[in-house]
């Protein structure tokens, strides 16, 4: 046992075991998790060499009890390497990862284990289990034969090695990623260059700059294609530069490189998934969700591009006459966004970017975001400075029930830095369990990028949208009541994952909440009536460019999936150009979200073969927004039960049969293609 100044070898003092964030330094990690795997081996030891039969309690209770330090330290390691990464974090990483990979691979393809859960999976009838552990028995069976635990000696031996090195490689791709988006960042020393940024996103270009030592002004990447600052940069000549820049993420030769990375990763997926039984990876990875195949996700994807792509062909006419109109060049894919900004002001007389003074970070967070937490589920949220984050950006907040029993922590960092990995998530640092005795604690990173000190931070409207559904994911970990850790919060099939975070976002423009935050940061004006009505009247303008820049990435991580572990690929872009143009959406001006180089879903995020999730559950989303609105909108009756059958079982039901309990019925597509203008 190591020196008890390590904060992790022991459980918290701190309130809901809020890690001791000032007393971690990186050293720890490492023998925190050295411990951990050397302890979580004998606690399975012991389950496997019992000579008792197995029954529910020995076996399945008993694994999730184990690996309690692994559950401390690995969930902040985890946050530290993507919110607060340094090269001592980096390198450990590295070192680990392909570790914790073997580890996990000693214990769900252990034959011992297996041999047990199989005895109880055949015997599941007759054991008398509540709902919640009959549907553990059969995930946790589940699970372990798509993870090859039914595999000869031989082959686990070749799988436990394949998962090693994929697990190196993806944390290569991260670190590599991050390392070029800072590099690619767009320096600029002209004030002219400037023209169209408002004086907050000037101030955070300038801030940005000084933070490396710079004149001028730097405006960060964020993690896809489409950059905000395109949508108002006036000089042509600066956007085509910042999109080359978003663009040229990983495949500029060089160190950080991601393409040699990638074809690796696909490589090594094909060749498991043919160890495993499957044809490719996508076939592995939809097995084990609810889509069931990538066939059924192809027909989805199918179904949608054709409409998405008459849209983007209409959309595209307009934004080609507003050029011609005003003398500027024939449209490419750096002035989409600028072009559809006029057009969305002159249709629609609004323009979005006047509307940041009425989304200040402060305000959109209490005022909506957890205001409408507080109308549908009758939360409350209290802020504890006496708590330390993991940065001094971190905030921390308290979260109770209406009657004041405690719920969870809720901890917010919205800051872009050159340490934090691009994108916006949800991540648990301690996860509710009545088995445990723990309550939640969750996380929200964001990438806005921060003012000077003394100035507002004013959202953008998608940085607005994008706080509404990340924090969907946060009431999903805050408000699941499970009895084991492994079925806590957002512990759901990746294709489910995203509704409660689309459901979210309903909230940002329904009345009862637009009107409690939307107010003008210096004038405390409210939101004038006639914006409000603009901005709802515009809600699905521009929807085929963004329908279909989704659609172009999930195909992209489909083709990369579907491919054998025969077929070689040299040329990453050649192979992505054939893929779009196979599926109709190869259009030069709208580009993928995600390139394959930049693709961090796919090749470091746990998103491999399933990046289609989101439009997948937007399916049943759009139809729960609907159920909503039909009812009244955040009242805490619609509140409760959609708290009580959708986010409450975390995974510890079906979600086919959590989300016909809520509507009455199965989901229908048809809200989804009136919501984005498909129908």
């Amino acid at each position: 046992m190591g020196a008890p100044s390590n904060p992790f070898l022991e459980p918290s003092p701190l309130p809901y075991r809020l890690p001791l964030f000032a007393l971690v330094r990186p050293e720890h990690y490492r023998e925190a998790a050295e411990t951990g795997m050397r302890e979580q081996r004998a606690e399975v030891e012991t389950i496997t060499n019992d000579p008792a039969p197995p029954t529910f309690d020995n076996t399945l209770v008993a694994l999730e009890r184990s690996g309690a330090l692994l559950r401390r330290v690995l969930p902040v390691l985890e946050n530290a390497s993507s919110a607060d990464t340094n090269e001592a974090i980096d390198a450990l990483e590295a070192e680990l990862a392909p570790r914790l990979a073997a580890h996990r691979d000693a214990i769900r393809l252990d034959p011992r284990l297996f041999a047990r859960i199989g005895e109880l999976h055949e015997l599941r009838d007759e054991l008398g289990l509540d709902p919640d552990q009959a549907y553990l028995l059969e995930r946790t069976h589940r699970e372990a034969v798509l993870a090859g635990a039914g595999l000869a000696a031989a082959d686990r031996e070749r799988l436990t090695a394949l998962n090693e090195r994929l697990s190196s490689l993806t944390t290569a791709f991260q670190q590599h990623l991050l390392a070029d988006t800072n590099d690619l960042a767009l320096h600029l020393t002209r004030e002219a260059d400037l023209d169209g940024l408002d004086a907050g996103a000037v101030s955070a270009a300038r801030e940005a700059a000084k933070s490396r030592g710079l004149d001028g002004w730097l405006l960060t990447l964020v993690l896809p294609t489409g950059q905000p600052a395109l949508a108002v940069l006036a000089d042509p000549g600066v956007r085509d530069r910042l999109l080359a820049a978003s663009r040229a993420r990983g495949c500029r030769g060089g160190t950080h490189d991601t393409r040699e990375t990638l074809l690796e990763i696909v490589r090594l997926r094909a060749e498991r998934a043919r160890l495993l039984g499957f044809a490719n990876h996508a076939a592995a990875v939809t097995a084990g969700e609810t889509a069931g195949s990538p066939e059924a996700v192809a027909a989805l994807l199918g179904e949608l591009a054709p409409p998405a792509m008459r849209n983007v062909a209409r959309e595209r006419a307009e934004l080609t006459a507003r050029a011609a109109e005003r003398g500027a060049r024939e449209p490419v894919a750096a002035d989409w966004a600028y072009l559809a900004e006029q057009v969305r002001a002159e249709r629609h007389d609004l323009d979005l970017s006047a509307l940041r003074p009425f989304f200040e970070l402060e305000r959109v967070l209490v005022d909506g975001v957890f205001h409408a937490a507080t109308l549908l589920y009758g939360l409350r949220f209290a802020r504890r400075d006496d708590l330390v984050g993991f940065h001094p950006d971190t905030r921390v907040y308290e979260v109770f029930e209406e009657d004041a029993t405690p719920v969870g922590l809720h901890l917010f960092d919205p800051y872009t830095r050159d340490s934090k990995r691009g994108g916006a998530w949800m991540s648990s640092l301690v996860e509710q369990s009545d088995l445990t005795g723990d309550l939640p604690v969750v996380v929200n990173n964001l990438n806005i990028p921060k003012p000077a000190d003394g100035e507002p931070t004013l959202l953008t409207f998608d940085e607005a949208e994008t706080l509404f559904h990340e924090f969907g994911h946060a009431l999903h970990g805050l408000l699941a009541r499970v009895r084991y850790p492994s079925q806590a919060g957002t512990n759901v099939y990746r294709d489910f994952v995203e509704l409660p975070s689309q459901v979210n976002e309903l909230w940002m423009l329904r009345p009862e909440v637009l009107g409690n935050y939307a107010v003008h940061h210096e004038t405390g004006e409210r939101m004038p009536q006639h914006l409000v009505d603009r901005l709802l009247a515009a809600r699905g303008f521009n929807a085929g460019f963004e329908t279909a820049e989704y659609l172009a990435a999930a195909v992209l991580d489909q083709a990369w999936h579907r491919l054998d572990a025969e077929t070689a690929v040299t040329d990453v872009a050649a192979f992505e150009g054939a893929a779009l143009a196979d599926a109709g959406l190869d259009d030069p001006l709208v580009p993928p979200r995600y390139a394959s180089t930049y693709f961090a879903h796919v090749f470091a995020g746990g998103y491999d073969a399933g990046y289609y999730s989101y439009i997948w559950s937007e399916v049943p989303g759009a139809d729960i927004m609907t159920w909503f609105e039909e009812r009244g909108g955040a009242t805490r009756e619609n509140g409760d039960r959609y708290r009580r059958e959708i986010l409450a079982p975390g995974g510890s039901r079906d979600p086919g049969e959590a989300i016909s309990a809520l509507l009455g019925r199965a989901p229908s597509i048809e809200p989804l293609l009136a919501r984005r203008g498909l129908a």
